[in-house]
């Protein structure tokens, strides 16, 4: 008898080894990890297209300076119910960069450093102050930047949404209400036309996942809720605007050449352990909805927003297929995730113990980079590296990272990936959103009180990269 129980425990316990051990294999199986040996690549061995842009971005409200007529700018002197202030140390915007007035000068150090590209969102606000009104003098602000920009021989990209409304919009539910889409079309018509013959590529919306998760599950960001509902709406009617104003652009004059396509955030959730079905679990489920429900439906045009007992949206636009002509990639890093029965736990993000941390709350990761460019190639369109870049205020991380980040993207271009640009975040430090300034993501530093501009060390490996891409 006791061997035949000896017999049954070791059947059961193997049988429990083995459903905690399949399911992991499946997982990894289904998502890679990338993990290589950095110690035996040389980063220095990277190849480029003659024709390639290299580029830096930027977005209005974190440079220009004085916008005070969006939700932004309200938001920065709001406090939570603790009376903390919405932004890091009661930050705000302020002056900011003053890039309105310098960007002369700011297009000249630019030309300097080397780049023949420049990727910036117009400002929505100034440009539509009040519902219906549009300002001509803003207008011809950006017809000013687009002139000097290709007198320079710097290319234009435009983005039409970099996570401002105007405060009439905001208002009105902004992207809650999906009737109110069509004030965002009204606009995108404007500045197309205003633009079209000086601008060629054209992003609809900056990370349309990133907005909604700060803003309507976080609520870190503006307008601060945190109601997973109203997410699954808001992101299905920021992607429904994404792919009106594409088509709004397509019908008008010049449509059919403007190069027009939307900003994906990629930000992968991975398992903190690869041998937790658990965290695997949980990472998945993050994963499918805040980059495969974007995904999915910009390849299908079926929406699919599924949060077990917290939201479920299904719905279908046959219009999202097709709905882009390039895709632009945001990409800095993943996130690894613990399962916890406890939600607030369960969403903290946590660094393996061998990454090298960034200042943001995550950690350098350039094969992150390679998995992303994979994933968005199945668009088959081409490839926009729309934002890259490492928040580093010591500047003693940044050579690496464009050492390694370049490399990768050397690699995807060697691997067959069609990727026709790379656009470094950012030009300059600037306004780090909800951190303010305290994150310095910049090729050039800023003294403030003086607005002088300096190049930092770190980024003068990016510069000699772009010249020896040209020999």
């Amino acid at each position: 008898m006791k061997s035949k129980s000896r017999l049954f425990i070791l059947i059961i316990a193997s049988v429990l080894i083995l459903a905690w051990i399949i399911p992991c294999i499946i997982f990894q199986n289904s998502r890679p990890q990338l993990k290589w040996d950095w110690s035996k690549i040389d980063t220095k061995k990277v190849t480029f297209p003659k024709d390639f842009l290299w580029g830096t971005a930027t977005a209005a409200h974190q440079v220009e300076g004085n916008n005070t007529n969006n939700q932004w700018y309200l938001w920065e002197s709001t406090i939570d119910a603790n009376g903390k202030p919405m932004i890091a140390g009661g930050q705000r915007a302020g002056l900011a960069c003053d890039h309105w007035r310098r960007y002369p000068q700011d297009i000249r150090i630019m030309q300097d450093f080397g780049l023949n590209s420049y990727r910036f969102s117009v400002e929505w606000s100034r440009i539509e102050p009040q519902e219906g009104v549009f300002d001509t003098l803003a207008i011809r602000h950006y017809q000013d930047v687009c002139d000097s920009l290709i007198a320079a021989g710097i290319i234009p990209m435009v983005t039409l949404h970099h996570f401002t409304n105007p405060i009439w919009f905001e208002k009105k539910g902004a992207f809650e209400k999906k009737e109110n889409i069509a004030d965002f079309v009204r606009f995108t018509e404007v500045i197309y036309l205003a633009l079209k013959d000086r601008v060629s590529l054209w992003c609809t919306i900056n990370e349309p996942a990133v907005y909604v998760v700060a803003g309507y599950f976080q609520g870190a960001n503006p307008p601060g809720k945190k109601d997973t509902k109203l997410a699954a709406i808001v992101l299905r009617n920021i992607l429904e605007a994404h792919v009106q104003a594409y088509w709004k652009i397509k019908s008008l004059p010049g449509g059919e050449q403007a190069k027009v396509g939307l900003v994906k955030n990629m930000t992968q959730a991975d398992p903190y352990n690869k041998w937790n079905p658990g965290d695997w679990i949980f990472a998945n489920l993050i994963e499918g909805v805040f980059n495969g429900t974007t995904l999915n439906f910009l390849k299908t045009g079926k929406y699919r927003f599924v949060m077990p007992t917290m939201a479920k949206l299904i719905e279908e636009n046959p219009k999202a297929v097709g709905s882009m002509d390039f895709i632009g990639l945001n990409y800095y890093s993943h996130y690894n995730y613990k399962f916890s029965f406890n939600l607030d736990k369960a969403f903290q993000a946590h660094l393996l113990p061998d990454e090298i941390k960034t200042d943001m709350d995550y950690a350098s990761y350039p094969e992150g980079f390679y998995r992303a460019i994979k994933t968005v190639s199945e668009f088959g369109v081409p490839i926009y590296i729309t934002e890259n870049g490492i928040a580093d205020a010591k500047d003693d991380r940044r050579e690496l990272f464009i050492n390694q980040y370049l490399y990768v993207v050397s690699k995807a271009i060697a691997d067959g990936y069609n990727i026709k640009g790379y656009y470094y975040w950012s030009l300059m430090d600037n306004f780090e959103w909800s951190l303010g300034y305290d994150m310095k993501f910049g090729l050039f530093g800023i003294d403030m009180p003086t607005q002088t501009r300096y190049l930092k060390k770190g980024a003068q490996r990016y510069r000699d990269i772009i010249i020896e891409s040209r020999k």
